[in-house]
């Protein structure tokens, strides 16, 4: 009989931390909560409980679903790193998913939805996606721009969704998910220059 699949699945791009284990498809047991800019400090308790609560450790795992942005700054980087260090220390496969991608999967319609993570300044980073049956398609390249002038140029209905706990099975299932093949050059999505960078440019 096939062995089913543990998976550890991190999100801490948004303002929602997300941790969770998966059976296969089926979530055993999830942290999904609002932080006060604290996600570095929740992060790895809420994964260690999870872990012990399932008389689990890192080794035990088969899989990590990593969601790498965009999003904020430094919840991405805190969610990455801590992925990369679980994969490479335990030769364990790790899959980078969209944080918007997975916002979407929180949702139970069908249809055209717009995922905003707000980025400040008048812009949201979004994602165009639609969802038939519990399967997910991208149909417009994820994006930093205006919210309004985005929903402006989207033709047909559509909901738009900021925030919900996401559903792995729709993601695996529609694999909207890759494979990362070197963890040393695992990086977030951040779909802008850091405030370093710009003021290096300069």
């Amino acid at each position: 009989m096939k062995k089913s699949l543990t998976r550890l699945v991190i999100d801490s791009a948004t303002k929602h931390l997300y941790v969770a284990l998966y059976n296969d498809f089926d979530c055993v047991s999830a942290y999904y909560e609002a932080g006060k800019n604290n996600h570095s400090v929740m992060i790895m308790p809420e994964i260690e409980r999870l872990l012990g609560d399932n008389n689990l450790k890192v080794k035990d795992l088969d899989e990590i679903y990593i969601g790498v942005g965009p999003g904020s700054y430094t919840g991405l980087r805190v969610g990455v790193v801590i992925a990369k260090m679980f994969g490479w220390n335990n030769n364990i496969p790790v899959f980078t998913v969209s944080s918007l991608a997975m916002m979407a999967s929180s949702s139970d319609e069908n249809g055209l939805l717009l995922v905003e993570i707000d980025a400040r300044r008048g812009n949201s980073f979004l994602g165009l996606y639609n969802i038939e049956n519990g399967y997910m398609t991208l149909k417009e390249d994820e994006q930093l721009t205006n919210l309004e002038e985005f929903k402006a140029g989207i033709k047909g209905e559509f909901k738009v969704v900021s925030e919900g706990k996401p559903d792995m099975k729709k993601i695996i299932q529609s694999k909207m998910f890759g494979h990362v093949k070197d963890i040393h050059g695992l990086n977030p999505n951040y779909l802008r220059i850091t405030e370093a960078e710009h003021n290096l440019s300069k």
